[in-house]
């Protein structure tokens, strides 16, 4: 009976050679590989003394950015939550109250926002998504942990600090956004 795929190898019992056995030439073409290598131009860097460079387009830690006020961009409309392909965004709104207007926009204000960054896939989507443009991804690296929960950014880790603004002008440029 012939096979469907038609892809029938024929098999032979050929019988090996006196240098085949001895695996002497398989063993010099290996070291003359290893040899070759040796003198090629290296791809490691030594990390953290030498940084290389990202490109414009990389996507790195989120930040939530603050007006030229330092009041917080993000009004909880959730947008980028559902664009969010690995859900990994959760947050919850609550009213501003009398005497916040200095920390909040709008009237609406995310009380609790939390990136899992087990579950991000750094697409951007969320970036896209913001109409308020609140949320960025920048160029810098998300650091290690040896805890799961260490990887769950809430407010803390993301706003940034009014004293230490987070540049983004790069990444406002990269062709997503009108300049």
């Amino acid at each position: 009976m012939e096979s469907l795929s038609n892809r029938k190898k024929v098999v032979s019992n050929k019988k090996m050679t006196f240098m085949e056995k001895l695996y002497f030439p398989a063993i010099l073409g290996g070291m003359w590989i290893t040899l070759k290598h040796l003198f090629k131009k290296h791809n490691t860097i030594k990390y953290p003394e030498v940084k290389r460079e990202f490109a414009p387009v990389y996507r790195g830690q989120h930040v939530l950015k603050r007006d030229e006020e330092g009041r917080e961009n993000c009004t909880a409309c959730g947008l980028c939550a559902v664009a969010c392909p690995a859900e990994a965004i959760t947050m919850t709104s609550e009213e501003r109250k009398k005497g916040e207007e200095n920390l909040y926009r709008e009237e609406k204000y995310a009380s609790t926002y939390e990136i899992n960054m087990l579950r991000c896939i750094f697409c951007g989507l969320c970036e896209e998504a913001c109409p308020k443009e609140a949320i960025f991804l920048t160029d810098r690296i998300v650091p290690t942990y040896f805890e799961r929960n260490d990887f769950i950014y809430g407010k803390d880790k993301l706003v940034e600090p009014v004293d230490q603004r987070v540049d983004i002008s790069k990444r406002q440029l990269t062709g997503k956004r009108p300049a």
